[in-house]
């Protein structure tokens, strides 16, 4: 039954704009080598997930990957609404769709925004295997522009299929975010999330970042203690607004993710903004303390 309780951001300590809804069968190959790459393992079900969230008091963007490549058991867009619902005080449900699929990838996006349960869509260009700028998707770009919901494209390294033959069939350049800057030209409205440190391209996203009003990173996949000096550098200073707190659950948990930031220079007034301010001002939540203050 849908959790009646609203996301409640002024109980929320922090929110966490990356969590992966995974199956919940045997591992396969490619989920075994991501959990050795990581180093680190939460407990594996999504109701265990639930309670860790919940007893944390953080909120989360949650959602699967739809693809092919991996080899991964595949869990449907509906399963993670129904869960977002379940849990609608700390969850927002985001879909994915294939944008290579054509017109049925736009009639899943159309259907899934139509029931006003999604905040956005999550999609991943390596495992997906196309260019983020490949005019093949942006049909389906158009019609989450109208939406007005945002996009959180992975970017730079992957940690699925890190250490397996030929990795996994997956190709590392379809992860360079330089191909999301002409989307952000072509898309002004739709606002976009880079998602991780996108080692090998660190600079590159910054710039973008930098230069495009509607783009924002999220933190997740990376432990802090690996943040390059620049991502810290901007993070403090000219992108304070737009860097958002990720962890990549369950291949990095918050528990680690925020012992880890709590250790790197950034400064005390910026903390609050990366962990759960700019979240807010991006998917339109106001304080109730702040609106009575």
């Amino acid at each position: 039954m849908p959790n009646d309780k609203k996301f409640d951001v002024d109980r929320l300590t922090a929110i966490d704009v990356h969590v992966h809804i995974e199956h919940e069968g045997e591992e396969t190959g490619a989920d075994e080598a991501a959990r050795k790459y990581f180093g680190e393992g939460a407990p594996r079900g999504r109701q265990g997930m639930a309670d860790y969230y919940r007893s944390r008091n953080i909120g989360c963007v949650v959602f699967t990957v739809a693809e092919r490549l991996s080899g991964r058991p595949q869990v449907s867009n509906d399963t993670v609404v129904e869960f977002a619902a379940q849990n609608s005080d700390i969850m927002m449900a985001f879909a994915s769709v294939d944008p290579t699929q054509g017109p049925a990838a736009i009639e899943e996006a159309k259907r899934l925004i139509k029931t006003g349960m999604i905040r956005g869509f999550k999609l991943h260009p390596p495992i997906q295997q196309f260019f983020p700028n490949d005019r093949i998707a942006y049909p389906l770009y158009k019609v989450i522009e109208e939406a007005q919901l945002p996009v959180l494209f992975h970017t730079g390294h992957s940690g699925i299929g890190t250490g397996m033959p030929g990795g996994g069939g997956i190709r590392l350049k379809y992860g360079n975010p330089m191909y999301i800057d002409d989307v952000a030209v072509d898309f002004p409205d739709m606002p976009i999330i880079m998602a991780h440190p996108s080692f090998p391209w660190q600079d590159e996203a910054l710039s973008i970042c930098l230069h495009k009003r509607q783009v924002y990173i999220d933190l997740s996949g990376w432990s802090p203690k690996y943040f390059p000096p620049s991502l810290i550098q901007y993070a403090n200073t000219l992108l304070k607004n737009k860097m958002l707190f990720g962890s990549d659950y369950p291949l990095i948990t918050p528990d680690r993710w925020l012992a880890d930031f709590a250790k790197i220079q950034i400064k005390d007034e910026v903390r609050p903004l990366i962990l759960k301010e700019n979240a807010m001002r991006l998917f339109g939540f106001t304080s109730k303390q702040a609106a009575t203050s």
